[in-house]
């Protein structure tokens, strides 16, 4: 009965999200309704103390980033800076290698170091005016999207600064390089599947006739056609996000060291900071504001004149963005609370190969959470000593394992109701019932890509 409960509150609210409700009303509803049917004496408390602490928890951390990344967008889109680069890049690749071409953008953005929710927010203009000037259906951007900035560079390629390619690392003692060609091959497998796939719906399209579409929701400002700025400086605000990015993370590290007392005239108590655990926000925060000053040196004319309308909405959807992943981040902290969930948690621990007990326990948990990094926190927490037992038995180097809980995570966790995917959705304008098919297919493509790793290295012995 624990275990019905725990799945039909995930099948309920991936059910909402599918439709078209929000999330931000039916998360609590969802995790609150499950509460109930566990125990009704304990909604109060863990409404309170589970998911309300974990939301604001999200918000005060995340919220900045948020902000930041849709002004960067809005600001990139009000310059006219998107459809310089658009324009570049069609010349390059032509327009029918449009997707190529925001799959790779995204690629180098989050390979840099830039937040995935902010890469979406950046990348959007990028795609709408490359979309509509090449013909390609609007709701293949979320997909596209999803293709370069949620998988391979996200927990595949060795070095990535993601989160997820950095949780393993306190678990197995290894570092973001570990198993560099397994992970460039899932990559590689992960790039031409899903390029392959985007390809197809493309040409599906166009034969029976559909373009980029009309009567679009958030749609981005077209930039005035004539006087458009040139795509070395249309690129400039990119190159020095991901660049300082990396940059302001050293310095952190290096000006701050791991712990950071400061003490202001009025505090009672000095102000402890656990520099670790907020210096990648810190950088990202400095790259973003000098990302936005940039196009500001080059552009201020063009954006000053739209900036305050443009600003609300900028806002407006940073709002809506970061309270829809704060609230499936509290539905997923509830859940993991509940008797059922430790259910499916001991389930898993009867898979007998070591590396598939790991793949399918943290894919399933970040499914069931909704969360990449989330997923793999608490199936390492609870189950990294018996992967390890298990792989030291099998002479299986933990530099695998690092990289299978990597890709693993990154796999079932953009069901529907994942905080990424409603951000994605609403930053385009789409909908669950528009564009989810193809970021579910992305999904599968990068589920199997761990199976494939895991095949390659019981096949070859190669890390």
């Amino acid at each position: 009965m624990d275990f019905l409960i725990a799945v039909a509150a995930l099948a309920f609210l991936m059910f909402i999200a599918y439709r078209g409700f929000s999330v931000i009303l039916f998360a609590p509803v969802a995790a609150m309704g499950a509460v109930l049917l566990t125990d009704p004496s304990a909604v109060p408390p863990v409404f309170t103390g589970v998911f309300m602490d974990k939301l604001v928890g999200f918000v005060k951390l995340y919220f900045p980033v948020f902000l930041l990344g849709a002004v960067f967008g809005k600001v990139i889109e009000l310059s006219g800076f998107s459809k310089s680069i658009v324009r570049a890049v069609i010349g390059l690749v032509g327009r029918q290698r449009a997707m190529l071409a925001i799959v790779l953008v995204c690629a180098v953005l989050t390979y840099g170091g830039v937040s995935l929710f902010v890469v979406v927010f950046a990348a959007y203009p990028f795609a709408a005016e490359m979309f509509r000037q090449s013909g390609i259906p609007k709701r293949l951007i979320p997909g596209t999207i999803a293709l370069g900035a949620f998988t391979f560079t996200m927990d595949s390629l060795p070095g990535t600064p993601q989160i997820q390619n950095i949780i393993p690392t306190t678990f197995f003692r290894t570092d973001t390089w570990a198993a560099p060609v397994l992970g460039t091959i899932g990559s590689a497998f992960i790039l031409a599947v899903g390029l392959a796939y985007l390809e197809w719906r493309r040409r599906s399209a166009a034969a029976a006739g559909e373009g980029y579409g009309e009567g679009h929701t958030n749609e981005p400002e077209p930039a005035d056609e004539e006087a458009l700025p040139h795509p070395a400086i249309a690129i400039l605000p990119l190159v020095a996000v991901g660049v300082l990015n990396k940059l302001f993370t050293s310095l952190i590290a290096a000006q701050y060291g791991a712990r950071h007392e400061v003490t202001l005239a009025g505090m009672a108590q000095p102000l402890v900071t656990q520099v670790p655990s907020v210096a990648a926000i810190w950088a990202v925060l400095g790259a973003l504001l000098v990302g936005i000053l940039t196009v500001l040196a080059f552009a201020y004319g063009r954006v000053a004149r739209r900036f305050a309308e443009g600003s609300k909405a900028a806002v407006g959807g940073a709002l809506l963005a970061s309270m829809n992943t704060a609230a499936e981040y509290g539905f997923g902290a509830v859940i993991a609370a509940l008797p059922g969930f430790l259910v499916i948690r001991e389930a898993l621990r009867a898979v007998p190969n070591p590396l598939v007990n790991e793949a399918v326990s943290v894919t399933v948990l970040a499914g069931i959470t909704g969360s990449a990094s989330g997923g793999m926190s608490i199936a390492l927490a609870a189950m990294a000593d018996q992967f390890i037992a298990g792989a030291e038995a099998a002479g299986i180097p933990l530099e695998v394992l690092h990289r299978v809980a990597s890709m693993a995570s990154g796999g079932m966790d953009t069901l529907p109701h994942n905080g990424a995917v409603i951000t994605l959705l609403a930053v385009t304008g789409l909908t669950h019932r528009q564009a989810y098919g193809d970021i579910f297919a992305i999904t599968l493509t990068k589920t199997a890509a761990v199976f494939v790793v895991i095949a390659v290295y019981y096949l070859t012995g190669i890390t």
